[in-house]
């Protein structure tokens, strides 16, 4: 079972694949990163039997014919929020003066691919409306995906070190700290769903991991780690 995801619902498929695994005898091969990543794989002909994007995203799959009508299923909504390795003193976040404040403290800023992740653009476009894109170049520290820029950071021995991507990528994260969600006037909170791929090698297996990743089976997991339905 080949399976394309966005990094925010990684822990969510791993998860549940024991489980699948242990009642199916198929094995899970996920392969998780930016969704704009992972969509353009999808595209170019990578074996995926189910996919993990936005929901948009999967809207358009399916209007191009590459995820079954009829198959998505949302796993929740994520919220994009900051971070700051395990410890450390944390940032009042709380409006605009805040935020920017705390961003321009930090010393080094870690986040997602500001192009194919969804909280990457996000902060991104966040930082152009404080008009501080272009100050803090030196300080953005660019990672192909929100959950290797939260482990990046974790290893930090710089002063000052803060990082903004999808909070499930953080919650999932060992060794950095939730400060909390973006200020509501910069809130972003993403429909991560899922959707069986039409060219699915066993679409019948595709559609009960599906069910497991969306279902009962992960629900604890998903609140654990931020997803709220």
């Amino acid at each position: 079972m080949n399976v394309l995801s966005g990094g925010a619902a990684a822990a969510v498929v791993k998860g549940v694949q024991a489980r699948f695994e242990q009642e199916t005898g198929a094995r899970v091969n996920g392969t998780f990163s930016a969704v704009g990543q992972m969509r353009d794989q999808l595209l170019a002909g990578t074996p995926c039997d189910l996919v993990i994007l936005t929901k948009p995203l999967v809207a358009k799959l399916i209007e191009s014919g590459h995820v079954v009508a009829g198959s998505a299923k949302s796993l929740g909504l994520v919220r994009t929020g900051v971070a700051v390795p395990a410890g450390a003193s944390r940032p009042k976040i709380g409006n605009r003066e805040e935020l920017a404040a705390a961003f321009r403290a930090a010393s080094e800023i870690y986040h997602p691919d500001p192009e194919k992740a969804t909280a990457g653009i996000h902060f991104m476009n966040v930082l152009k409306a404080l008009g501080l894109d272009q100050e803090l170049q030196a300080a953005l520290r660019p990672y192909p995906n929100g959950a290797t820029a939260m482990a990046e950071m974790a290893k930090s021995k710089s002063p000052h070190v803060i990082g903004c991507t999808q909070e499930t990528e953080i919650n999932y994260t060992e060794g950095v700290d939730l400060v909390g969600s973006l200020p509501k006037e910069f809130e972003l909170a993403t429909d991560y769903t899922l959707g069986v791929c039409t060219r699915a090698q066993h679409p019948e297996l595709a559609g009960k991991l599906a069910a497991m990743v969306a279902g009962a089976a992960s629900e604890a997991i998903r609140r654990q780690g931020g997803f709220e339905f």
